[in-house]
Protein backbone atom coordinates (compact mmCIF):
# COMPACT_ATOMS: atom_id res chain seq x y z
CA UNK A 1 0.00 0.00 0.00
CA UNK A 2 1.39 3.64 -0.82
CA UNK A 3 0.93 7.21 0.40
CA UNK A 4 0.59 9.60 -2.76
CA UNK A 5 2.29 12.63 -1.94
CA UNK A 6 -0.26 16.25 -2.63
CA UNK A 7 2.78 18.02 -2.48
CA UNK A 8 3.30 21.31 -0.12
CA UNK A 9 0.27 21.96 1.84
CA UNK A 10 -0.85 25.25 0.37
CA UNK A 11 -2.30 27.10 3.71
CA UNK A 12 1.68 26.24 5.32
CA UNK A 13 2.24 29.58 4.04
CA UNK A 14 -0.46 31.13 6.13
CA UNK A 15 0.54 29.39 9.43
CA UNK A 16 2.96 31.29 10.80
CA UNK A 17 6.33 29.70 12.22
CA UNK A 18 7.15 29.49 15.96
CA UNK A 19 7.80 33.19 17.03
CA UNK A 20 6.41 35.36 13.98
CA UNK A 21 5.24 39.05 15.14
CA UNK A 22 2.73 39.52 12.61
CA UNK A 23 0.11 41.20 14.03
CA UNK A 24 1.50 44.60 15.46
CA UNK A 25 -0.44 47.05 17.51
CA UNK A 26 0.99 50.14 19.27
CA UNK A 27 -0.69 52.03 22.11
CA UNK A 28 0.49 55.62 23.49
CA UNK A 29 0.60 59.26 22.78
CA UNK A 30 2.57 61.38 19.96
CA UNK A 31 5.74 59.72 20.20
CA UNK A 32 4.10 56.34 18.78
CA UNK A 33 1.93 58.33 16.64
CA UNK A 34 4.98 59.75 14.85
CA UNK A 35 5.09 63.00 15.53
CA UNK A 36 8.54 64.42 13.77
CA UNK A 37 8.14 62.41 11.21
CA UNK A 38 6.15 63.32 8.65
CA UNK A 39 5.56 61.75 5.37
CA UNK A 40 3.46 63.19 3.38
CA UNK A 41 1.50 65.10 5.44
CA UNK A 42 1.27 62.38 7.75
CA UNK A 43 3.12 60.64 10.55
CA UNK A 44 4.83 58.00 10.02
CA UNK A 45 7.57 57.21 12.69
CA UNK A 46 9.15 54.68 14.58
CA UNK A 47 6.23 52.05 15.28
CA UNK A 48 5.41 51.72 11.55
CA UNK A 49 9.46 51.90 10.48
CA UNK A 50 9.55 48.56 12.82
CA UNK A 51 6.37 47.20 11.17
CA UNK A 52 8.03 47.03 7.84
CA UNK A 53 11.02 45.22 9.60
CA UNK A 54 9.22 42.53 11.55
CA UNK A 55 8.44 40.14 9.06
CA UNK A 56 10.38 37.99 7.60
CA UNK A 57 10.83 37.00 3.40
CA UNK A 58 7.40 36.61 2.11
CA UNK A 59 5.42 37.37 4.72
CA UNK A 60 3.21 40.71 5.89
CA UNK A 61 2.06 42.30 9.01
CA UNK A 62 -0.77 43.66 9.56
CA UNK A 63 -0.25 47.02 11.97
CA UNK A 64 -2.44 49.15 13.50
CA UNK A 65 -1.42 52.64 15.26
CA UNK A 66 -3.88 53.26 18.05
CA UNK A 67 -1.21 56.33 19.42
CA UNK A 68 -2.94 59.66 19.09
CA UNK A 69 -1.28 63.04 20.45
CA UNK A 70 -1.86 64.23 24.47
CA UNK A 71 -3.16 60.39 25.58
CA UNK A 72 -2.50 59.89 28.77
CA UNK A 73 -2.45 56.39 30.40
CA UNK A 74 -6.21 56.88 31.73
CA UNK A 75 -6.76 56.68 27.68
CA UNK A 76 -5.16 53.62 27.10
CA UNK A 77 -7.02 51.46 28.99
CA UNK A 78 -10.42 53.39 28.12
CA UNK A 79 -9.71 53.54 24.35
CA UNK A 80 -7.09 52.37 22.83
CA UNK A 81 -7.02 49.06 24.62
CA UNK A 82 -10.19 47.71 23.74
CA UNK A 83 -9.27 48.07 19.70
CA UNK A 84 -5.85 46.69 20.46
CA UNK A 85 -7.43 43.82 21.62
CA UNK A 86 -10.08 43.54 18.53
CA UNK A 87 -7.29 42.96 16.28
CA UNK A 88 -6.17 39.82 18.61
CA UNK A 89 -1.83 40.95 18.41
CA UNK A 90 0.75 38.50 18.32
CA UNK A 91 3.19 42.05 19.50
CA UNK A 92 2.40 44.97 21.30
CA UNK A 93 3.77 48.25 22.19
CA UNK A 94 3.20 50.50 25.32
CA UNK A 95 4.68 53.28 25.23
CA UNK A 96 2.66 56.12 27.77
CA UNK A 97 3.02 58.44 30.88
CA UNK A 98 5.03 61.10 29.14
CA UNK A 99 1.59 63.44 29.38
CA UNK A 100 0.83 62.19 32.94
CA UNK A 101 3.56 64.08 33.88
CA UNK A 102 2.82 67.58 32.34
CA UNK A 103 -0.87 67.24 33.73
CA UNK A 104 -1.66 69.77 36.93
CA UNK A 105 -3.36 66.23 38.96
CA UNK A 106 -0.66 64.19 38.29
CA UNK A 107 -1.13 61.46 40.12
CA UNK A 108 1.73 58.21 40.46
CA UNK A 109 -0.62 55.56 41.87
CA UNK A 110 -3.35 55.97 38.70
CA UNK A 111 -0.35 55.90 36.13
CA UNK A 112 0.61 52.76 37.58
CA UNK A 113 -2.81 51.43 37.91
CA UNK A 114 -3.76 52.22 34.04
CA UNK A 115 -0.28 50.92 32.97
CA UNK A 116 -0.35 47.55 34.76
CA UNK A 117 -4.33 47.04 33.53
CA UNK A 118 -2.93 47.86 29.75
CA UNK A 119 -0.32 45.30 30.10
CA UNK A 120 -2.24 42.93 31.95
CA UNK A 121 -5.04 42.52 29.53
CA UNK A 122 -2.30 42.26 26.58
CA UNK A 123 -0.50 39.64 27.78
CA UNK A 124 -3.17 38.35 29.09
CA UNK A 125 -4.62 37.79 25.43
CA UNK A 126 -1.34 36.46 24.24
CA UNK A 127 0.64 39.57 23.29
CA UNK A 128 4.72 39.75 23.77
CA UNK A 129 5.12 43.21 24.53
CA UNK A 130 7.14 46.25 23.64
CA UNK A 131 7.85 49.11 26.73
CA UNK A 132 10.30 51.80 27.00
CA UNK A 133 11.27 54.42 29.58
CA UNK A 134 11.55 58.33 28.67
CA UNK A 135 13.86 60.72 28.33
CA UNK A 136 13.15 63.67 30.75
CA UNK A 137 10.65 66.34 29.08
CA UNK A 138 13.04 69.28 31.00
CA UNK A 139 16.49 68.17 29.95
CA UNK A 140 15.10 68.01 26.44
CA UNK A 141 13.79 71.45 26.23
CA UNK A 142 16.50 72.47 28.39
CA UNK A 143 13.94 74.43 31.25
CA UNK A 144 15.71 76.10 34.04
CA UNK A 145 16.06 74.26 37.34
CA UNK A 146 13.15 75.91 39.14
CA UNK A 147 10.92 74.13 36.64
CA UNK A 148 12.71 71.53 35.06
CA UNK A 149 13.23 70.06 38.89
CA UNK A 150 9.74 68.96 39.56
CA UNK A 151 9.35 67.70 35.76
CA UNK A 152 12.39 65.13 36.52
CA UNK A 153 10.80 63.91 39.30
CA UNK A 154 7.82 63.01 38.20
CA UNK A 155 9.66 61.62 34.47
CA UNK A 156 11.85 59.37 37.53
CA UNK A 157 8.93 58.05 39.11
CA UNK A 158 6.81 56.76 36.12
CA UNK A 159 10.12 55.19 34.40
CA UNK A 160 10.64 53.40 38.06
CA UNK A 161 6.90 52.36 37.30
CA UNK A 162 7.30 50.99 33.69
CA UNK A 163 10.72 49.32 35.04
CA UNK A 164 8.97 47.04 37.49
CA UNK A 165 5.72 46.73 34.88
CA UNK A 166 7.87 45.49 32.45
CA UNK A 167 9.61 42.75 34.32
CA UNK A 168 5.95 41.90 36.45
CA UNK A 169 4.36 41.22 32.75
CA UNK A 170 7.88 40.14 30.80
CA UNK A 171 7.69 42.67 28.12
CA UNK A 172 11.13 43.70 26.13
CA UNK A 173 12.75 46.49 27.35
CA UNK A 174 14.02 49.88 25.33
CA UNK A 175 15.85 52.43 27.63
CA UNK A 176 15.06 55.03 25.37
CA UNK A 177 15.73 57.48 28.08
CA UNK A 178 19.59 56.94 27.39
CA UNK A 179 19.68 57.21 23.51
CA UNK A 180 21.75 60.24 22.85
CA UNK A 181 18.78 62.92 22.19
CA UNK A 182 21.07 66.03 23.53
CA UNK A 183 24.33 65.13 22.39
CA UNK A 184 22.79 64.47 18.55
CA UNK A 185 20.34 66.94 17.86
CA UNK A 186 19.77 65.73 14.63
CA UNK A 187 17.87 63.23 16.56
CA UNK A 188 14.99 65.71 17.88
CA UNK A 189 12.38 67.26 15.41
CA UNK A 190 12.20 71.03 15.87
CA UNK A 191 10.18 71.22 18.99
CA UNK A 192 13.27 69.58 20.97
CA UNK A 193 10.14 67.18 22.84
CA UNK A 194 10.05 64.68 20.12
CA UNK A 195 12.31 62.55 17.65
CA UNK A 196 13.40 63.37 14.68
CA UNK A 197 12.55 60.91 11.24
CA UNK A 198 16.55 59.76 12.35
CA UNK A 199 15.56 59.40 15.78
CA UNK A 200 12.06 57.63 15.53
CA UNK A 201 14.58 55.07 12.66
CA UNK A 202 17.23 54.62 15.92
CA UNK A 203 13.88 53.84 17.94
CA UNK A 204 12.54 51.23 15.38
CA UNK A 205 16.53 49.63 15.30
CA UNK A 206 16.84 49.13 18.87
CA UNK A 207 13.25 47.51 19.43
CA UNK A 208 14.59 45.06 15.95
CA UNK A 209 17.61 44.41 18.33
CA UNK A 210 15.36 43.59 21.02
CA UNK A 211 12.90 41.84 19.21
CA UNK A 212 15.99 39.37 17.48
CA UNK A 213 18.09 38.81 20.06
CA UNK A 214 14.84 37.58 22.05
CA UNK A 215 15.09 34.69 19.14
CA UNK A 216 12.27 36.46 16.50
CA UNK A 217 12.10 36.01 12.82
CA UNK A 218 12.04 38.69 11.33
CA UNK A 219 12.52 41.16 8.07
CA UNK A 220 16.09 42.93 7.73
CA UNK A 221 16.64 45.84 10.32
CA UNK A 222 15.38 49.52 9.16
CA UNK A 223 17.69 51.63 7.72
CA UNK A 224 19.92 53.56 10.09
CA UNK A 225 18.10 56.57 7.89
CA UNK A 226 15.15 57.24 6.63
CA UNK A 227 15.15 57.16 2.68
CA UNK A 228 13.01 60.09 2.62
CA UNK A 229 15.11 63.85 2.87
CA UNK A 230 14.86 65.25 6.07
CA UNK A 231 12.62 68.36 6.12
CA UNK A 232 14.52 71.67 5.32
CA UNK A 233 14.82 73.82 8.44
CA UNK A 234 12.26 76.31 6.95
CA UNK A 235 9.72 73.50 6.71
CA UNK A 236 10.13 72.74 10.54
CA UNK A 237 9.83 76.15 11.31
CA UNK A 238 6.58 76.63 9.24
CA UNK A 239 5.29 73.74 10.86
CA UNK A 240 6.38 74.79 14.84
CA UNK A 241 4.79 78.03 13.72
CA UNK A 242 1.57 76.36 12.62
CA UNK A 243 0.88 73.23 14.16
CA UNK A 244 3.81 72.91 16.93
CA UNK A 245 2.64 76.23 18.40
CA UNK A 246 -0.62 75.77 19.13
CA UNK A 247 0.43 71.63 20.48
CA UNK A 248 2.72 73.29 22.84
CA UNK A 249 -0.45 75.76 23.84
CA UNK A 250 -3.20 73.05 24.47
CA UNK A 251 -0.60 71.23 26.95
CA UNK A 252 0.52 74.94 28.65
CA UNK A 253 -3.12 76.23 29.53
CA UNK A 254 -3.12 73.08 31.67
CA UNK A 255 0.62 72.75 32.96
CA UNK A 256 1.94 76.31 33.38
CA UNK A 257 -0.13 76.74 36.51
CA UNK A 258 0.37 73.57 38.26
CA UNK A 259 4.25 73.95 36.83
CA UNK A 260 4.78 77.30 38.54
CA UNK A 261 3.20 76.41 41.89
CA UNK A 262 5.34 73.54 42.12
CA UNK A 263 8.20 75.67 40.85
CA UNK A 264 7.61 77.99 44.34
CA UNK A 265 7.30 75.19 46.54
CA UNK A 266 10.69 74.17 44.50
CA UNK A 267 12.25 77.47 45.53
CA UNK A 268 10.94 78.15 48.91
CA UNK A 269 12.33 74.21 49.85
CA UNK A 270 15.64 74.69 48.43
CA UNK A 271 15.95 78.26 50.58
CA UNK A 272 14.89 75.72 53.59
CA UNK A 273 17.37 73.46 52.35
CA UNK A 274 14.84 70.85 52.23
CA UNK A 275 14.59 70.34 48.29
CA UNK A 276 15.59 66.45 48.40
CA UNK A 277 12.60 65.81 50.46
CA UNK A 278 10.16 66.00 47.29
CA UNK A 279 12.01 63.70 45.27
CA UNK A 280 11.86 60.94 48.54
CA UNK A 281 8.34 61.83 48.70
CA UNK A 282 7.76 60.71 44.97
CA UNK A 283 10.18 57.91 45.35
CA UNK A 284 8.35 56.54 47.78
CA UNK A 285 4.63 57.41 46.15
CA UNK A 286 6.24 55.43 43.33
CA UNK A 287 7.10 52.63 45.11
CA UNK A 288 3.35 52.34 47.25
CA UNK A 289 1.55 52.28 43.58
CA UNK A 290 4.06 49.19 42.67
CA UNK A 291 3.02 47.34 46.49
CA UNK A 292 -0.74 48.12 45.70
CA UNK A 293 -0.62 45.78 43.03
CA UNK A 294 0.44 42.90 44.92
Amino acid sequence: MSVLNAGPDPAAKERPAAGELLRFVALGDSLTEGVGDQVNDRWRGWAAVLARSLAPEGRTVDFTNLAYSGALTADLTSHQLPAALARRPQLAAVLAGGNDTLRTGFDIRRTTLELDATLGELTGHGALLLTACLPDPGTLLRLPSPLARPLARRMRAVNTVVHALTERHRALHLHLAELPWCAQRGLLSVDRLHPSAEGHHLIARRFHELLSTAGHPLGPPPAVEPADPPPSLAADLWWMATKGTRWLAARSTDLLPGLLALAAAEAAARVRGSSGHHDEQMARAAARALVELG
